[in-house]
């Protein structure tokens, strides 16, 4: 049966191309014994866009603004919100003498454009190191800013972090969105270590002024709503210049989307963003996503003719056990441990949730920021 013949030698073939991905490529970040950067303080900016956010920014701003850190101002970017957001921040203001706000206002070439406001934003800072979260999301600990800030070196002027997800008890969704999560950063944490940095999150991400003027800012995909973290470090990033974060005293945390539908719509942006990424990502991200897909397809098609099924079963239970292995130091790095008894599931799960995503994009545009 020749048919089935290529489709064993391909199944062959992605296997391979998962074991390099896992791995040797994943591996690097899984394995990583980088010892700690040392504490130092520089001055920073920490900025933070709001839109319509004066509910969370009640909540998470005490434990930014009370950070175990000696130079620090807080720059608070009110993005033409239109509940209390502006009033919140001025609240902050009158109690700390180390906030700033920037209140911006809707102009007919920007309007509703995040990237208009963050650049405001930029602008207005005082110092030369950013480090950048959302108002939706909390520090895990008082040494945020300085576990992250320590990264930073003379040659190292972009700093990615790991934004993490509230875990959420007994919840399907919530380990599906947290695997995600957790899969994206292993591979832009993976990535960046072997000289290939591709994306960060702006829910924790860090930069100096100089990497944003040095790129004109946003200016090549202002026209692109969404990407003001990943689009920017896309630009930016390269082999000598970007550094990681993974002390567990330098991550954040915020809430996920609690519905399917909500969680849809965000992937869907940010599935759209990814699509102005240099070729080379795109390939990179391209073959590992579609060698995925190929592994199940061609492996559910040999096992269900029986064709040489021992040696199939054998492939299938090896490239699952490289997972298990890199996925699991990964999680216990991330805090992300308790995804793994799950971990087929939902693989296969947020496999066909991606392609779903794709086809739906094909076929119309996502909205963007609020």
């Amino acid at each position: 049966m020749i048919i089935l013949d290529v489709v064993f030698y391909s199944f062959v073939v992605v296997v391979c191309i998962q074991v390099v991905f896992y791995g040797i490529v994943f591996g690097q970040f899984a394995f990583d014994k980088s010892s700690n950067k040392s504490s130092k303080s520089i001055d920073v900016s920490v900025i933070i866009c709001a839109k319509n956010e004066a509910k969370n920014l009640k909540d998470h701003l005490p434990s930014i603004l009370n950070q175990d850190y000696p130079a620090f101002e807080v720059v608070l970017i009110n993005d033409a919100s239109h509940d209390d957001t502006l009033e919140v921040m001025e609240s902050f203001s009158k109690k700390y003498d180390n906030v700033k706000i920037v209140n911006v206002k809707n102009v007919e070439a920007f309007w509703g454009n995040k990237k208009y406001a963050l650049t405001l934003g930029i602008k207005a800072a005082k110092n030369e190191n950013l480090l950048f979260t959302d108002a939706d999301c909390k520090p895990v600990s008082d040494q945020w800013i300085r576990t992250m800030c320590d990264n930073f070196s003379k040659s190292s002027t972009i700093v990615l972090g790991y934004g993490a997800y509230n875990k959420h008890n007994y919840s399907f969704l919530n380990k599906l969105i947290r695997y995600e999560t957790l899969l994206t950063a292993i591979q832009y944490f993976s990535l960046a270590k072997i000289g290939i940095p591709y994306m960060g999150v702006g829910r924790n991400l860090a930069y100096n002024r100089s990497e944003f003027f040095k790129t004109n800012g946003f200016i090549n995909h202002i026209d692109i709503r969404s990407g003001d973290d990943d689009l920017f470090v896309n630009e930016a990033a390269d082999s000598t210049n970007t550094s990681i974060s993974i002390s567990k005293k330098s991550f954040t945390t915020s809430n996920p989307k609690t519905s399917f539908k909500d969680w849809f719509r965000q992937k869907r942006r940010h599935v759209s963003t990814a699509n102005n990424y240099k070729f080379i990502h795109k390939c990179i991200l391209v073959f590992f996503y579609g060698s995925q897909l190929l592994f199940w397809l061609l492996s559910a098609t040999l096992l269900a003719f029986s064709f040489y099924w021992e040696f199939v079963l054998m492939l299938i239970i090896f490239r699952i056990f490289i997972q298990f292995l890199i996925v699991g130091f990964s999680a216990k790095k991330l805090n992300e441990i308790d995804v793994l008894p799950l971990l087929p599931f939902l693989e296969l799960f947020l496999i066909l949730f991606q392609l779903t995503i794709f086809i739906t994009n094909l076929i119309s545009k996502p909205k963007h920021w609020k």
